[in-house]
């Protein structure tokens, strides 16, 4: 299952995505990938709409691999655009929803709050701790379900 926390910069994206993987690990083995961290990995920073589909398929790549695999994956990253969130084909979408602009004015610029048909689940409230455990719960019953 592939996992996608989205929103603005400093919404809470990796303090869930971290609290998160902690719960998903009670129950065996699960991968986090931070987008900040894979561009580290990669040298790209470029944050052009090129650069962020890159980043989007790139990140959709790796996913894939750890859910071939078998692994639960949580992926946190702004992810702006609706065209960004069909590239990277999450099974789950979760939006924190927490603030209303970001520290960069250009993703502020970019960023297209999903519609209701776009996420599973909408966090307008940081209180990861209580969310992580709840979130945790749903994707064990989802994947009994499959």
């Amino acid at each position: 299952m592939k996992i996608l926390i989205m929103g603005l910069p400093g919404s809470g994206k990796t303090t869930l995505a971290e609290k998160l993987l902690t719960e998903l690990h009670k129950n065996g083995p699960a991968e986090w990938l931070n987008a900040d961290e894979v561009r580290k990995e990669c040298d790209d920073w470029d944050f052009s709409p090129e650069g962020r589909m890159r980043q989007a398929v790139r990140m959709r790549a790796i996913a894939d691999k750890y859910v071939a695999a078998g692994f639960p994956t949580i992926c946190d990253f702004v992810c702006p655009t609706r065209e960004l969130r069909e590239v990277f084909q999450a099974d789950v979408v979760i939006w924190m929803d927490t603030i209303k602009k970001g520290r960069y004015n250009d993703t502020n610029k970019v960023f297209e709050k999903p519609t209701s048909e776009e996420y599973d689940i909408r966090i307008d409230e940081f209180s990861n701790d209580k969310w992580a455990g709840f979130l945790a719960d749903l994707i064990f019953a989802i994947r009994e379900d499959v």
